[in-house]
């Protein structure tokens, strides 16, 4: 179906023009709320035109820059290219640009890394400042001028509800058939006035399919044609095939000593590779009748549904290969008895995440012996992407997995480490570390009892002991033994450790 049909009111057929008519409409120093949630649902065209607008200005001597917030990462028609032309002046909630990476690590770009489920109401409370402008991807415009949303929700009833003006990308690549997998809340209210959010299942229905929105704030509608940003995921390497199969195992025996049901509880799951083989080994594992409330539907969860191992999904987006965005198109009319796309302020709620019983599992940069998660920082100082959704879902799971392989960098870097450069989530929200050495179930250990446990069955062989040295030290040394620690030596000591080794060897 052409962008004309797709745009049935009169009123928003009138405003259709340009990318760069539209880019023309956003002013210097505005907030600027784009859609966009890990490549899908985001704008297609002005921000490009947006990007080379900025750049003539910057040509000409003239300051250019616009805070712009969106639901997480985009695409580098997005985030690439308007940070290309330095035209960032502020960015939130969450990126994985290299470009933005760049600057942000260098100083040129303000960030602000903020829980996913907090963005929609913090912008709500006031506490980011005035929203401009809101732009937009949807997938049809209807005859009342509600709108069909796209391939993500992310913040999009958000910045339509607060801009003072709005632009709208149709974007007729998106299958109409998507048409009823959305469920928008409207129900959310601010304190003391707020409401309990009715989700007692993942399939649960509390909403409507539509965006509404006030059509006097429409300044212009763009016709565009364009399919998502789709990140081909790796095929499972050894280390991650491993993980996969010590979470699995660990279910299994969860479930034979009562604590969950065959069925499981809901699975949230962080994007990427290892996390998606997690999802693959569900395919071949003994559970039935699984669901899912999470952030992004993945390659693994669209596999378990069409194998008949998930009945249902909710999250607020799709993060899928490109094969696999091209089939959860075409075959939109059917998935939507099996998934439904929220609001991320919805799909990471604290208060449903913890109502479900939320089986969660996410990546992690580094980790401690005591339990305490690195997700953004290497060094401790250098932004990766930021946290994204792992602390909403990670501090009111029933379980809370975190996974990584144990070293990074070809061996050269202990991702088990005796204290994290940078602490995104507290021991106290960590329930089970898992690597490809083994798994360390942290619940109700004491702190030394959870160091010897990760060193023994997360650290890699190469780096236990150095491990071990530094946390028997640690025991003999520390001013205080609940949670040992030899503060100027924590950071520097495995480093340190290696250099030795490899010194000792070569004499």
């Amino acid at each position: 179906m052409s962008n004309a049909a797709r745009i049935l009111n009169p009123a928003l057929r009138s405003k259709i023009m340009s990318a760069d008519e539209a880019a023309a409409l956003i002013p210097p120093g505005a907030n600027v709320g784009m859609s966009g949630f890990t490549g899908a649902g985001y704008p297609k065209a002005v921000p490009l035109a947006l990007a080379n607008r900025i750049d003539a200005a910057h040509a000409r001597g003239e300051p250019f820059r616009v805070g712009v917030w969106t639901g997480a990462s985009t695409a580098p028609e997005l985030d690439g290219a308007l940070a290309r032309v330095n035209g960032f002046a502020m960015r939130l909630p969450y990126q994985s640009d290299p470009i933005c990476r760049k600057q942000i690590n260098s100083g040129e770009m303000e960030y602000t890394d903020i829980h996913l489920s907090h963005v929609a109401q913090y912008a709500w409370f006031g506490f980011l400042g005035k929203l401009d402008v809101a732009v937009v991807e949807v997938a049809a415009v209807l005859e009342d001028g509600r709108l069909v949303p796209a391939n993500s929700i992310g913040n999009n009833k958000t910045w339509l509800d607060q801009a003072d003006k709005i632009v709208l990308e149709v974007n007729s690549w998106v299958n109409l058939a998507l048409d009823g997998m959305h469920d928008i809340y409207y129900g959310t209210r601010r304190p003391p006035d707020r409401r309990p959010v009715p989700i007692n299942n993942p399939g649960d229905r509390i909403g409507d399919r539509y965006y509404n929105v006030d059509l006097s704030k429409v300044v212009a509608v763009v016709e565009t044609d364009s399919h998502d940003r789709n990140t081909p995921f790796s095929p499972p390497d050894a280390n991650s095939k491993r993980i996969a199969g010590h979470i699995l195992e660990f279910l299994d025996h969860e479930v034979k000593r009562g604590r969950l049901p065959r069925s499981m509880l809901p699975l949230q799951s962080g994007v990427g590779n290892v996390a998606n083989a997690v999802l693959g080994g569900l395919i071949e594992g003994p559970f039935e009748d699984l669901t899912a409330y999470t952030e992004v539907l993945q390659d693994g969860m669209l596999d378990l549904i069409k194998a008949g191992k998930m009945r249902f999904a909710s999250a607020t987006a799709v993060s899928l290969s490109p094969e696999t965005a091209l089939a959860f198109n075409r075959d939109a009319a059917e998935l939507k008895k099996n998934v439904i796309l929220r609001p991320q302020e919805i799909s990471n709620h604290p208060e449903v995440i913890r109502r479900l019983g939320i089986i969660a599992m996410n990546g992690l940069i580094e980790a401690d012996i005591y339990g305490n998660v690195n997700s953004t920082h290497i060094a401790g100082t250098a932004i990766m992407n930021g946290i994204g959704g792992s602390g909403d879902f990670a501090r009111n799971a029933f379980l809370s997995i975190f996974m990584t392989p144990s070293t990074a960098k070809n061996g050269s870097i202990s991702c088990i480490v005796p204290m994290v450069t940078h602490v995104d989530h507290t021991e106290h929200d960590v329930h089970v570390i898992v690597t490809e050495q083994g798994l360390a179930d942290l619940r109700g250990l004491s702190p030394k009892q959870r160091a010897r446990v990760i060193i023994e069955n997360c650290a890699h062989p190469d780096y236990k002991p150095a491990l071990r040295e530094y946390f028997s030290r640690a025991l003999e040394q520390s001013p205080g033994r609940h949670t040992p620690h030899l503060l100027d030596q924590a950071f520097r000591f495995l480093p340190e450790w290696k250099a030795q080794q490899a010194q000792s060897a070569a004499e």
